[in-house]
């Protein structure tokens, strides 16, 4: 199947109604067979389901598309994608451990490796993605992760894939994409060499703003790391002594859902899911007109004279690794203009442009990101990020590409 097929009709067996849309099964609990039934279900002997803050028929259905789209063996749809980012770290690091992050990422992924868990004794170390050799003297025995963006949001960065994933590979440490803006028809990181693969689903995967959601996303290939991580490898002694290595063969998303779903329970809607299900359906032609639209709007700004960032801009530092590795770079698009008072008076002016901390949406936006998103990093951690006070991102929606061209042209006089 090729993907746009696998995005319409893959993993949903009808039911005896024979619907053709995904049915929403909107429940928080299932009725067991038998009482001997219900045992070997929470003593994981027997599938089934058990209870939605770990499973639900919806949410699988969305589960086995992504995975399969990705190029992967198995997926974990949760609340947030800010929930998909710390439970994939969550399941690889204790106190002591430290995570290897990439210079360009998205602030509340920054924010989430400096406090929160710095607050854990986790510590985390900084590479540059053209840079990626220097992750061989950056990586210790205590190294846990790397973690980088396909398409970095919203310094628009494309990674060295190659060099990454070779270091990682030797070293034997788990890679993890966060490939939100690229999506898997931009990009598939998991063909590239990577282990794990993130998304905030809320972005282009859903498509209209409706949805608050993340999905997680294992490789084949990611669990023969797992073998030196203890959570994997020894006994979890709240399923009587369960080696996660021995039992599954998606060890990663088996521990993430029977561990941190089931503790820290960041579930997912069923409804979401179904939201997510829909827009996967559609995913394939937006995602060309979003990538399409976002540069010729670039190439606008930059006669402009403006400071552009497009991975496909011929003059861009990321073309040849967009060539490279993308097939589409996605709908967003930065400019710098000369400070942050001038930033502030360009997108006050903006009409078609709506003022909102997201991307992916099938309407325009605008966003600030040194005063919202990445409010919290001082100057110098601005610069680091890619993300000067006078950076101005754009989400280029669906609308004509001459109306947003023409907002722009009365904003930037």
């Amino acid at each position: 199947m090729k993907q746009e097929t696998i995005a319409i009709a893959y993993g949903y067996e009808k039911d005896n109604n024979r619907t053709m849309n995904v049915p929403i099964y909107q429940t928080t609990a299932y009725e067991y067979e038998s009482i001997e039934s219900a045992a070997r279900l929470f003593n994981l002997e027997e599938e089934g389901n058990i209870y939605t803050r770990i499973g639900n028929p919806t949410t699988a259905i969305f589960e086995k598309r992504i995975a399969r789209l990705e190029g992967g063996i198995s997926a974990l749809a949760v609340a947030s994608g800010m929930a998909s980012i710390f439970y994939s770290i969550a399941n690889l690091v204790k106190s002591g451990d430290n995570v290897i992050a990439s210079t360009k990422l998205y602030g509340g992924t920054i924010t989430l490796l400096t406090q929160t868990l710095k607050s854990f004794g986790v510590k985390v170390k900084y590479f540059d993605v053209h840079k990626a050799d220097e992750l061989e003297n950056l990586i210790d025995k205590n190294t846990k992760a790397i973690i980088f963006e396909s398409v970095a949001n919203p310094a628009l960065s494309v990674p060295d894939f190659d060099t990454i994933t070779k270091i990682a590979d030797k070293k034997e440490v788990i890679t993890i994409c966060d490939n939100t803006i690229a999506t898997p028809y931009g990009c598939q990181p998991l063909k590239l060499g990577v282990d794990i693969v993130v998304h905030s689903a809320s972005k282009y995967i859903v498509g209209n703003g409706s949805a608050i959601a993340g999905v997680i996303v294992e490789s084949q290939k990611a669990k023969a790391k797992l073998k030196n991580n203890e959570y994997f490898s020894k006994p979890d002694e709240s399923y009587h002594g369960l080696v996660y290595i021995d039992k599954f063969n998606d060890p990663f998303i088996a521990r993430a859902k029977l561990a941190l779903l089931r503790d820290f329970g960041a579930v997912i809607s069923p409804f979401n899911s179904w939201l997510l299900i829909q827009g996967l359906e559609t995913l394939a032609l937006r995602i060309k007109q979003h990538s399409k639209s976002a540069k010729k709007i670039a190439k606008f700004l930059k006669k402009q004279g403006f400071k552009v960032n497009y991975p496909f801009l011929k003059d861009n530092e990321n073309y040849k690794y967009a060539k490279k590795y993308l097939k589409y770079a996605g709908g967003i698009v930065s400019f710098e203009v000369d400070s942050f008072e001038e930033a502030k008076k360009i997108v006050k002016k903006l009409k078609l442009f709506s003022l909102v901390t997201n991307i992916g949406d099938s309407k325009s936006i605008v966003t600030h990101p040194a005063s919202t998103t990445h409010q919290q990093l001082s100057k110098d951690e601005l610069k680091k990020a890619g993300v000067p006070e006078g950076l101005i991102r754009l989400s280029i929606g669906l609308e004509n590409t001459k109306d947003l061209i023409n907002d722009l042209k009365q904003a930037i006089q």
